[in-house]
């Protein structure tokens, strides 16, 4: 098997997908000592529908109950050369907080020079008009804890007893199964997209087998990794799967990992 990249940027000469790394990375804190202090109206989270890595972020502001807190805009799930936009829609809208036109603008607006592919989530500083973070894991640890004085929600998604555990197994589900589905879908060689798959689903395995015995993956409270989980899971049978070149299984086949969802 051959075929052409999806983003030639992100694959190497064996024909495997390296996602980009996150360009924006500052942080919103509870007292304000990163120069972003938590404020209720202040930033505005872009998001598409379509795209896990945003989804999570939504969920965890939904979570936390910070929907009059922290404003959100959702950009038309149909992309061209141009990227994300924002346009009216079923489910989606212009921008009428900021006035862009397309995300990248307010990329631009931080690197006149970048040159990276543009992503959602994006949290953004409606004051200044600078992007903190298109990071969704520094944006659902954010979202999680620097905003509680602004909300009742009593959720939380990071205790500090799991947290070493949490970190490793969401290191786990990255590499193999939130990025392991790109992974194969966008792999341009043979041997390339059958390791990504076999990775995969051991990785599936190893998951189906440890939500045996519990409801969530650290027993009956579920915390951030099981929406980390989650917005790859189901999305899996009606998206995923179709980019696989075989007779494989589904998440449908999992009796565990099906009963999670």
């Amino acid at each position: 098997m051959t075929g052409r990249a999806q983003f030639p940027d992100e694959q190497s000469d064996e024909g495997e997908f390296k996602r980009q790394a996150d360009a924006f990375r500052q942080w919103v804190t509870a007292d304000g000592s990163s120069g972003y202090p938590a404020a209720s109206g202040r930033y505005h989270l872009y998001v598409s529908w379509a795209c896990p890595w945003a989804h999570r972020t939504i969920i965890v502001r939904k979570l936390k109950k910070l929907e009059s807190v922290i404003g959100m805009t959702v950009v038309d799930p149909i992309r061209d050369e141009r990227g994300w936009a924002f346009r009216e829609g079923p489910g989606h809208s212009l921008d009428t907080v900021n006035g862009f036109h397309f995300l990248s603008e307010a990329y631009r607006a931080m690197d006149s020079h970048y040159r990276g592919r543009v992503t959602v989530p994006v949290l953004l500083d409606t004051g200044t008009k600078r992007i903190v973070s298109n990071s969704d894991d520094d944006l659902m640890r954010m979202f999680n804890q620097a905003f509680d004085r602004l909300t009742d929600s009593r959720i939380n998604l990071y205790p500090e007893r799991l947290q070493r555990e949490i970190d490793n197994l969401n290191d786990f589900i990255y590499e193999n199964v939130n990025d392991g589905v790109y992974r194969a879908g966008f792999a341009t060689s043979q041997r390339v997209y059958e390791k990504a798959v076999r990775r995969l689903f051991d990785a599936l395995d190893q998951l189906d087998t440890r939500l045996k015995t519990s409801r969530y993956l650290f027993g009956e409270t579920f915390v951030e990794t099981d929406w980390r989980l989650f917005v790859t899971l189901i999305r899996f049978d009606a998206v995923y799967h179709g980019h696989f070149k075989c007779n494989i299984r589904r998440i449908i086949d999992y009796p565990n990992l099906f009963a999670y969802l």
